[in-house]
């Protein structure tokens, strides 16, 4: 089974954190990964940075400039991982955009993943359609788990639709801003959380963008089965040593 499947079985609610590879220097990725693991990290994000992110606000967009300044490449991601699974044992995930991996070799680079243990992708500008019709197969021949992006504005229509076609989670976005644009979760927020909870998806739920701290944890994950924090870590790294990961989560804990 893979790594996605089994970790949302298990009975809490999970924390999942996004960090930019190469960031903030490039050799940085396996150590953050190990210790994200040690501090008893659910799930990582692994961002492969792109020079056009469109859903990400300017903390990881400037995240992701100077990972690719400091040489950051999806070969290069690909060789910093190829002993990951040596020590770390929970899922890994590659967010990132379809053009790089376009330019790599769609099937190449799901063969990469396979290889050195990437168990799901999330990639925000591959269309459903594209991906049920040209590239559904070779994920599944990988056993890689494609995850979709929901927000306030989709339509129950549609999130059916990708409740249908996903066999992992469903990366629920809490707003429409891009990341690290919000403060806390109003009454709007609140009820679209219990909103898409109502649906009973078979699917659970995953909250990304506003997480930072327990209140915004708690907040996220009172309907859904877990949270993302993605722009409130990437901060953490610019101005504190890898070595001080732990004192991050003391503030979510």
């Amino acid at each position: 089974m893979n790594r996605i499947n089994q970790k949302i079985q298990e009975d809490r609610k999970l924390l999942s954190i996004y960090f930019t590879a190469g960031f903030p220097k490039l050799n940085d990725t396996f150590s953050i990964i190990q210790e994200l693991e040690k501090n008893g990290v659910d799930m990582i994000e692994i961002g492969l940075p792109f020079s056009d992110p469109l859903a990400d606000g300017p903390t990881i967009q400037e995240s992701s400039t100077i990972a690719i300044e400091n040489g950051m490449t999806a070969s290069l991601l690909f060789e910093q991982l190829k002993d990951i699974r040596k020590t770390v044992q929970i899922p890994l995930i590659i967010m990132g955009y379809f053009n790089p991996m376009m330019q790599f070799g769609i099937e190449k680079f799901c063969q990469k993943c396979a290889e050195v243990g990437i168990d799901g992708l999330i990639i925000p500008d591959l269309p459903i359609l594209v991906y049920e019709t040209e590239y559904k197969s070779i994920f599944e021949k990988y056993n890689l788990k494609n995850i979709f992006l929901i927000s306030p504005q989709t339509s129950e229509e549609r999130i059916q639709q990708i409740d249908t076609v996903s066999d992992s989670f469903i990366y629920m976005v809490s707003s429409a801003a891009v990341t690290g644009s919000q403060s806390g979760f109003g009454s709007e927020q609140m009820n679209y959380f219990k909103r898409i909870a109502d649906f009973n998806l078979k699917n659970p739920q995953i909250v990304g963008f506003g997480i930072k701290d327990k209140e915004t944890f708690q907040q996220a994950t009172q309907h859904q089965k877990g949270a993302i924090i993605g722009s409130a870590f990437i901060n953490f790294l610019k101005h504190n040593p890898i070595s001080d990961i732990s004192k991050f989560f003391n503030k979510i804990k």
